[in-house]
């Protein structure tokens, strides 16, 4: 990786400044329900404090737009943090200001410090200059380990890095980086991509970056029936983006022919309703009754979609193939993430890409199965679209 990195820092002594994302779903009381991130971020934070560093936290949760609020405070991520690392985690309720910098004056060597929630004050969505200021002040190191906020050019990820001589990768970002970057630039083939999720429009950028870089490209979820009608068939109440049909014509079009080997469903799961409990059945694509709702791939495409991906050696996987949420309408998702975890036990490396791909591999509880699961449901979408991310154009060059 042509970026600093964390392994190339001089930590002892040093109050560092690590951005981490400790964006994490939280319960009606204030408990959290999935600590994969704050997980994640432990081998950067053990390793500035093993080596007498100072760790200075940062992050953000939640949408409290620019204002204090109580639901969205990290005090709880503290406590969690505390227990994970089996060493005290000292928490400030402000990130910025002469209280941060009177404690951050006072650490000592090995100590770890979690500033409140960024998002607290507006500057930081914004990326002022003088509030980015104000994080860096008293300290002498950048960290940027939150690579599920690499995307945005927030005062924590892109404007502080300006206020000091070293910014470098913690190892989440590197692994994100490795394992995503290895994937577009030198994958194993064959190279197959499963693209699912409502819309076209979220992943429009995706599909045109991977055509031509992917063996096979499988299209699953609420986007295919854009696809159908752009093929002029019925989709009944099916998910459709009327203002898409031209660039589905135009992906179509593209994908004749090409390099990558475009796979539509052949069958589908309707429902009568959207909802559990609903009736339900299996039809061919073109057979959608204009009074019904295609709710999941069926179990043809399962079959069709399971034996391209038998022989892959590379598959990254962004978006569930159906409504996962809804018991009956999960079976498409599932059968995807248990081939998944079967091709990574033969060998295969297997990228789920964030998001709620994500949370359907916790849900069938295959995260210890699959290659990598990626925190960054935004960032690893943009990152397969073929984008720069701010966060990672910000650290210093190697």
């Amino acid at each position: 990786m042509p970026k600093l990195t964390i392994d190339d820092l001089h930590l002892k002594g040093k109050n560092v400044l690590l951005r981490v994302d400790f964006n994490v779903p939280l319960d009606e009381h204030h408990n959290i329900t999935d600590d994969l991130r704050i997980r994640e971020s432990l081998p950067s934070i053990q390793k500035i404090i093993r080596e007498g560093g100072r760790a200075i936290l940062c992050s953000h949760l939640g949408r409290p737009k620019g204002k204090p609020k109580f639901e969205f405070s990290l005090a709880p991520v503290a406590k969690h943090l505390t227990n994970l690392l089996g060493h005290p985690v000292m928490y400030i309720t402000d990130c910025i200001g002469p209280q941060v910098d009177q404690v951050k004056q006072t650490l000592k060597n090995g100590e770890v410090l979690l500033l409140e929630n960024l998002r607290f004050h507006k500057e930081e969505e914004e990326n002022d200059r003088e509030f980015a200021r104000q994080l860096a002040a008293r300290c002498d190191l950048y960290v940027n380990d939150a690579f599920g906020s690499a995307h945005r050019a927030h005062a924590s990820t892109e404007g502080v890095t300006h206020f000091f001589k070293q910014n470098a990768a913690g190892y989440l970002m590197q692994k994100e980086l490795q394992y995503l970057g290895e994937a577009l630039e030198n994958p194993q083939r064959p190279f197959v991509a499963i693209l699912g999720g409502a819309k076209i429009s979220g992943k429009i950028d995706v599909i045109e970056n991977l055509l031509g870089k992917t063996d096979a490209l499988l299209i699953g979820g609420g986007m295919i029936f854009t696809f159908f009608k752009a093929h002029g068939w019925e989709i009944g109440k099916s998910l459709l983006e009327a203002d898409r049909l031209d660039m589905a014509k135009e992906i179509l079009k593209r994908a004749q022919g090409g390099k990558t080997r475009l796979e539509l469903p052949v069958d589908v799961l309707i429902a009568d309703k959207f909802e559990a409990g609903a009736k339900t059945r299996t039809v061919g694509v073109h057979e959608i009754p204009g009074d019904w709702i295609g709710v999941d791939i069926g179990p043809k495409s399962i079959g069709a979609f399971k034996e391209i991906l038998s022989s892959a050696k590379t598959v990254v996987w962004n978006g569930p193939m159906g409504v996962f949420e809804i018991e009956d309408f999960a079976k498409g998702t599932e059968a995807i993430a248990r081939s998944l975890a079967e091709i990574t036990q033969k060998g295969a490396t297997t990228i789920v890409g964030g998001g709620d791909s994500a949370a359907a591999v916790k849900k069938f509880n295959l995260e210890d199965k699959i290659t990598h699961v990626s925190t960054g449901g935004g960032a690893s979408l943009e990152f397969l679209e073929g984008k720069v991310l701010p966060g990672v154009a910000a650290l210093t060059e190697k």
